[in-house]
């Protein structure tokens, strides 16, 4: 007799929906677009989507001098302008064949630390106001005011500083600035590690943090994954320690690991080197060394020689590199620039995979996302007129010509 009851198979038809978030949501700072897909409550899928933000920055900077291109690049990122900066400087420095003053490379690399500094600050605050720690938030957000005031006491302004200069910087340092500057160091440490032991100790931010947006070490390294991300991983990659440019190949530093691969092993190697830039900041301030630090700009070159240059720098989100070529004229040929961003977001869909949907906003968070680094292309046909954009994984599958 047959039996219907063994007879029926049970198919399960997984529902699959499709969520944008961005490119304009609370949870996004900036515009990008994260559309995912989810079986349920589970991400089985994200697309990566950029190009809301695109400025034209690296033909500007072609058609403009090489100097006035020190406050074109300054322009890419507002939290760590100086860094551009100095990246694009030293690359032009190699074209030129200038070597800065002793004095000028520490008072480079005091300026890039306190950037570095008010940058965690500011991820680590974004990370608490995601898990819904608003008071945590305001509290960090006010003490990185200190270090805002820090850098204006060096450079002249809180967030657009404009230090950088080809030979040097703009600004030198007296003994009543250094003093001004290590009584707000004093105050910033100790903050920090009152925020460092409620991220260790908090029953929500752990929950939120702990096991959420594993990234493999072998992950790190086949999508070309840089800074604090990757380091939160176990790879020890920092172009400070790597390239010793400006003064780090002086001043004592560690680069700071875990093996955690999290959210919050991404968060704790933040605040580790939170406390190494405070120390290196204090080392400079208190070994700085004597002699000139600000050139004479009338003394620099007009017109460059012929060449090309490359210079890495580490950027508060990872490793940034700049390309200047110069044909010989008074405007570079070609500038290129990679940012830390561009490796991290656009290769990073696959940390999202098997988490809730809640936990989308707190892992993007995680990589210290700045968008406006990021762009698309415009292709136009010359013959037609017709004008399409290009994403940037088309971009790459393409090559350049």
């Amino acid at each position: 007799m047959f039996n219907m009851v063994e007879a029926t198979q049970v198919i399960k038809i997984p529902l699959t929906l499709e969520i944008p978030v961005g490119p304009q949501h609370p949870a996004l700072h900036e515009p990008l677009l994260l559309k995912l897909y989810a079986d349920g409550e589970e991400i089985v899928k994200v697309d990566v989507i950029t190009g809301y933000n695109h400025r034209g920055i690296e033909k500007l900077a072609e058609k403009n001098s090489f100097f006035r291109d020190i406050f074109i690049v300054g322009r890419v990122c507002g939290i760590c302008n100086t860094v551009h900066a100095n990246c694009y400087v030293r690359a032009v420095e190699q074209i030129l064949d200038v070597t800065p003053p002793q004095r000028a490379k520490y008072l480079r690399v005091l300026a890039m630390e306190l950037e570095r500094i008010h940058s965690h600050l500011l991820i680590l605050a974004v990370t608490a106001e995601i898990v819904g720690y608003d008071t945590l938030f305001m509290y960090m957000m006010k003490d990185r005011e200190y270090v805002m005031k820090a850098k204006e006491i060096l450079t002249g302004a809180r967030v657009m500083a404009d230090y950088m200069m080809v030979g040097g910087v703009r600004r030198d340092l007296d003994s009543v600035k250094v003093e001004r500057i290590l009584e707000i160091l004093n105050k910033v440490e100790e903050r920090v590690k009152h925020y460092l032991k409620v991220f260790q100790e908090d029953v929500t931010l752990n929950k939120r943090l702990v096991g959420v947006g594993v990234i493999k070490p072998s992950d790190v390294v086949s999508h070309s994954l840089v800074g604090p991300v990757a380091r939160a991983s176990g790879i020890k990659t920092d172009m400070r320690a790597q390239d010793r440019y400006d003064a780090y190949d002086e001043i004592p530093f560690n680069v700071v690991t875990d093996k955690g691969m999290d959210n919050y092993a991404r968060a704790m190697v933040r605040f580790g080197e939170l406390f190494e830039s405070i120390n290196m900041c204090r080392y400079i301030l208190t070994h700085l060394p004597q002699g000139e630090a600000v050139p004479d700009e009338r003394r620099l070159p007009r017109r460059f020689p012929a060449g090309e240059s490359y210079a890495t720098v580490e950027a508060p989100r990872g490793e940034l590199t700049y390309y200047v070529s110069s044909s010989g004229a008074d405007k570079p040929y070609r500038v290129k620039i990679r940012t830390p961003s561009l490796n991290n977001i656009v290769n990073s869909s696959f940390a999202y995979l098997n988490h809730y949907i809640a936990d989308v906003p707190i892992i993007f968070a995680s990589f210290d996302p700045c968008i406006s680094c990021m762009e698309r292309a415009t292709v136009i046909d010359l013959k037609s007129r017709s004008v399409r954009e290009v994403t940037l994984k088309d971009l790459s599958r393409w090559g350049l010509k």
